[in-house]
């Protein structure tokens, strides 16, 4: 199985992600995302009866077992304000971010 993601195809993935790689580190990052998606084809190609129910993990989870759901509580943060001091740049209670120039691609 050749290499789905290509050199070309990762740098132009690097620059829609707006990411700054050096050449060795984009080397090695497109080597690993080609290492998953080669285990990814693997995990595909073991045969699975199609009477065996989806699962989120090994384990049967049914309802007899499962436990009850809580109740949605909003609950003020205590922790907001010292969150927001860490931030380099707020206003009002927002953190404020650097504006991300948007290209057309159509």
């Amino acid at each position: 199985m050749s290499d789905e993601i290509t050199p070309e195809l990762f740098a132009h993935l690097v620059e829609l992600a707006a990411l700054e790689l050096t050449p060795a580190e984009s080397e090695y990052l497109r080597k690993e995302l080609n290492g998953q998606l080669k285990a990814i084809a693997e995990l595909e190609r073991i045969p699975v009866p199609a009477d065996v129910p989806p699962a989120a993990h090994g384990v049967t989870f049914t309802p007899d077992i499962r436990p009850a759901l809580r109740a949605d509580e909003t609950r003020p943060s205590t922790e907001a304000e010292k969150i927001l001091q860490q931030a380099p740049e707020t206003d009002e209670g927002y953190f404020v971010v650097p504006e991300i120039p948007h290209t057309d691609l159509g």
